[in-house]
């Protein structure tokens, strides 16, 4: 289990708004308009696997906590429409990517699973029929367990899927009722072992802690269920109290929400309990099995990180379809328009559906790999990385340096002639660690969390 120091002045010190780095620069960086004609010239100069990443934005019920783009409704027929959209948009990306082959797909939302066994058929069809699937390995998806019956499971095994993420959240019934996401423990505790019969190779669990009226003994609670699952991966997340952005949240009662001692208190328990349940503390929010892909990955060095989160494949390599859908290929950035009148009537004029978009300079594209490399795997050789983007390593970066001095004088960064390493008891603050070498950060720090 790593060190972790719950010290309240060093939280005090560090636990500042940051970027959660799925990008670097960010997609506040991201600026409108952009030339279509730069994503396709990107496309089609790229080569090797590729990632895709679907946005289904529809949820038959509103979570007053959630943050994602999303769309409420109970009228099944649009997602119909999306998926009539979202051919055409596949027909426009088919020849800028047909040299490609797609290594994993995932789907994420709103509510993938909104979507009903034909449809989900439907989507499958159309991936393998505008893509060159043939490589594909991983293909996975986001659920919510209100709507996903055994049945529709068993259906998404005989698609193809096989990595699965439950949405559980919490399992206290007043938590659940507050945020309005209620389910039964026991249909989630039947989804997890149907997957696991079904044979998916990783089935993750999400949880979110510091929602209103969660206190130490009732999450200890949930902690020990999670724990009882077995799942192969399990998530925890901060909730980010936005109400200004995000008007659902305003509906949560914001004195019941955990102060920020308890809040923090209430993520030391999750690192602790799973820790001791014997997973690898990937970082910031993950944990994994040992015999976890994700945690083989971060043994042997291979870790990655894009729009997605912690990945095994290639966060450089990552193509966006839908509504609002960021997109990362050979440094450079886009984003589909948010809203879906926006995004229906760029498709109905046969256009990619682009809101805004940014290409990376030599110095973001150093800057990039480096934050990956320490988010990823908590250690750079600074020797080879000088090597092998031609600088002097030191002299380059002697500003973000001088920034990380703190870290050091308080043990939460050790460095050395040749290398940079985060120690145990630094991986909780490493977002704030990396935003030593974010040049971005200072211009729309406040529009971010707290990291922890």
């Amino acid at each position: 289990m790593p060190s972790i120091q719950w010290d309240p002045a060093l939280i005090a010190k560090y636990n500042i708004h940051g970027p959660r780095y799925t990008s670097y620069p960010t997609a506040l960086a991201l600026q409108a308009p952009f030339d279509s004609q730069q994503v396709r010239d990107t496309l089609l100069a790229s080569a090797g696997e590729l990632s895709l990443y679907l946005h289904l934005p529809f949820c038959h019920q509103l979570c007053y906590y959630c943050g994602c783009n999303k769309v409420v409704t109970r009228h099944q027929h649009k997602a119909d429409r999306y998926l009539d959209a979202l051919e055409q948009e596949m027909a426009m990306y088919q020849p800028l990517v047909a040299h490609r082959p797609i290594g994993q797909i995932h789907l994420g939302g709103g509510t993938p699973t909104f979507l009903t066994e034909q449809q989900l058929s439907r989507l499958m069809q159309l991936f393998h029929q505008y893509f060159d699937c043939t490589a594909l390995d991983e293909l996975s998806i986001e659920i919510d367990p209100r709507s996903c019956s055994l049945e529709k499971l068993a259906h998404l095994r005989q698609l193809g899927f096989n990595r699965v993420s439950f949405g559980v959240q919490d399992f206290d019934q007043q938590v659940q009722i507050t945020i309005n996401r209620v389910q039964d423990a026991d249909l989630i505790r039947q989804l997890v072992q149907a997957a696991k019969a079904l044979g998916f190779s990783s089935i993750n669990l999400d949880l979110v802690y510091g929602l209103p009226y969660q206190q130490a003994a009732s999450f200890q609670q949930t902690l020990d269920q999670v724990v009882a699952l077995e799942p192969d991966r399990v998530s925890l997340f901060s909730y980010a109290h936005l109400p200004a952005r995000f008007a659902a949240q305003r509906k949560l009662p914001e004195a019941a929400l955990p102060g920020a001692e308890a809040k923090l208190a209430l993520l030391q328990q999750g690192i602790a309990t799973f820790s001791q349940a014997g997973y690898q503390f990937i970082g910031m929010d993950h944990f994994a099995k040992p015999e976890d892909g994700l945690a083989k990955a971060q043994r042997a060095g291979r870790l990655q990180r894009n729009f997605q989160g912690y990945t095994t494949h290639g966060q450089n390599a990552l193509l966006g379809l839908g509504v609002s859908s960021i997109s990362q290929v050979d440094g450079v950035l886009w984003q589909h328009e948010k809203d879906l009148p926006d995004y229906y009537q760029a498709i109905e004029a046969r256009q990619l559906p682009l809101a805004k978009g940014f290409v990376l300079s030599k110095d973001d594209c150093i800057r990039a790999e480096l934050i990956a490399q320490l988010i990823c795997h908590f250690e750079l050789d600074t020797a080879a990385f000088a090597q092998q983007w031609q600088l002097d390593f030191d002299q380059y970066f002697a500003d973000s340096l001088q920034k990380l001095a703190p870290f050091i004088e308080d043990g939460l960064v050790e460095l050395s002639p040749t290398g940079i390493k985060i120690a145990d008891a630094g991986r909780l603050w490493v977002r704030s660690i990396c935003s030593a070498f974010d040049v971005y950060l200072q211009q729309g720090q406040q529009r971010y969390s707290k990291v922890v």
